[in-house]
């Protein structure tokens, strides 16, 4: 558990950003604010593990020292240089599999050879794929260029620590963020668009994903037999749409806080439900995890420079890790394996790209995510799969159903889903593109806005209890 939104939001935030404010212009000293608030942020309820955390941060500087030593390490392709990235990466990954895949792994050993080895009951620490992936980030950066080396551990903390993002993401590489920790400013446009982010990715989670996730909760709680066709759809788009909201909201708060503290973050979503295809839904879902993996796994595994067999295994691999990465069950392998064999599919037999029909393409990429996402909310595979029968096979409408039906779609309900769903694809964009012209009321009426949605916001904190983020668990 971390922060609580009210504490966050009404104490936490305000003291870091009002000090960040009053100390001297200085960069260092500006950072070290930042750091220990960072590691006050997870140490509110992770206080063991942030000496994880900042273990990992010590293992990974003392491999960068290394690795941009070259004249000590053969040069910068030198047999031992390489072989300290490999120990590096293996460390990375052991640490990671040993929080969150040990109980999966002596779980199936126990089902293969029928063995009674006890299942690790370990908890997982909050975030850990996510700084993870940004240590590793870091040292494959600095092989791959000796100048990337940062010779100041404490730099190197904040990049792996810092708060806005730390524990959901979007993962920053550090090549994109290793200038903002030396040199950045904050300037009072930057300040305000950061709150206007913040803002918005608050009401998205808080209204928007909160009210959804209520809705599927109820359809996924539901004996099977009790869902039709209706009640297991509206289960599942309500899934679909309270993951894109919660997730994307998470990015635009850590976006905005970034932006309030002079710090530049890319892009984690752009309206991946718009898309007219599978391959084109991850160039705009989870934009930095799927380029984590490209830079990382796909490139150097040949990419799609070895031929078309070969380009095609290299997606269903990293598609694989990609579910893996979520979690250690099967619905998640199972997920990764439905975008991979999308994939596969759209670049060999399925003529996506040849179909003229924008509408035809973008019904068939919500299918394909939507049934996706069925089996990655679901507790377990066979869970999944009663669901995804309901959904295309339970045509009867009897009257449990029928009375579910009606006590789900109230007027309140009806909104959210029709605001979720219509906001998912480009609208909000579009609308600001034609009011752009209005200047300065333009601005009037975007702040206006803003505050209307911050009121909302804290309406339903005074009256919700405390919803942690889908990807906390990640």
């Amino acid at each position: 558990m971390v922060f609580s939104s009210a504490i966050f939001l009404f104490a936490f935030l305000p003291v870091i950003f009002c000090l960040y404010y009053i100390l001297p212009s200085s960069n260092s000293v500006k950072n070290g604010l930042l750091i220990i608030a960072s590691l006050l942020f997870y140490a509110f309820g992770e206080p063991v593990y942030v000496f994880l955390m900042i273990g990992s941060t010590v293992v990974n500087y003392i491999f960068g020292r290394m690795l941009g030593a070259g004249n000590l390490t053969g040069g910068k392709n030198g047999f031992i240089r390489k072989m300290i990235l490999v120990l590096a990466v293996i460390l990375n990954i052991v640490i990671l599999g040993v929080f969150k895949y040990a109980g999966f792994i002596v779980d199936i050993m126990n089902q293969i050879f029928h063995t009674g080895i006890s299942v690790p009951a370990i908890a997982l620490p909050v975030g850990i794929s996510f700084f993870t992936f940004q240590a590793l980030s870091y040292v494959i950066d600095v092989y791959r260029d000796e100048g990337a080396e940062q010779k100041s551990f404490f730099k190197l903390l904040l990049y792996i620590s810092f708060f806005p993002q730390l524990i959901a993401g979007p993962i920053i590489r550090y090549h994109d963020i290793s200038g903002q920790i030396e040199n950045r400013v904050a300037d009072i446009e930057k300040i305000v668009s950061g709150m206007q982010r913040f803002t918005k990715g608050l009401f998205k989670k808080l209204i928007l994903a909160n009210g959804l996730g209520c809705i599927a909760d109820e359809v996924f709680l539901l004996e099977i037999a009790d869902c039709n066709l209706l009640v297991a759809w509206l289960g599942a788009v309500s899934y679909t749409l309270q993951i894109y909201y919660d997730f994307s909201g998470y990015s635009d708060m850590a976006i905005g806080l970034a932006s309030m503290f002079g710090f530049q973050f890319q892009e984690n979503f752009e309206h991946p439900y718009g898309a007219c295809s599978i391959k084109e839904f991850w160039r705009r879902w989870h934009i930095s995890l799927s380029t984590w993996f490209k830079e990382y796994i796909y490139i150097p595994m040949g990419g799609n420079r070895r031929g078309k067999w070969n380009t095609e295994c290299n997606k269903m691999v990293v598609f694989i890790l990609t579910g893996i990465w979520h979690g250690a069950s099967w619905t998640f392998i199972i997920w990764g394996l439905v975008h991979g064999i999308a994939n596969v599919l759209e670049d060999t037999v399925l003529p996506v790209q040849k179909c003229r029909s924008k509408v035809v393409c973008n019904v068939y990429t919500w299918l394909v995510v939507t049934t996706a996402f069925v089996m990655f909310r679901s507790e377990t595979v066979m869970a999944g799969l009663s669901m995804l029968k309901a959904m295309f096979t339970n045509f009867a409408m009897d009257v449990s159903s029928a009375s579910f039906l009606r006590e789900s779609l109230n007027s309140y309900n009806i909104c959210i889903l029709g605001t979720a769903f219509l906001f998912s694809y480009p609208v909000g964009r579009r609308v600001g593109e034609k009011l752009g012209h209005m200047g300065k009321g333009y601005h009037f009426v975007l702040s206006a806005g803003s505050l209307i949605l911050l009121l909302l916001c804290i309406l339903n904190l005074a009256s919700t209890s405390y919803n942690p983020f889908i990807y906390f668990r990640f």
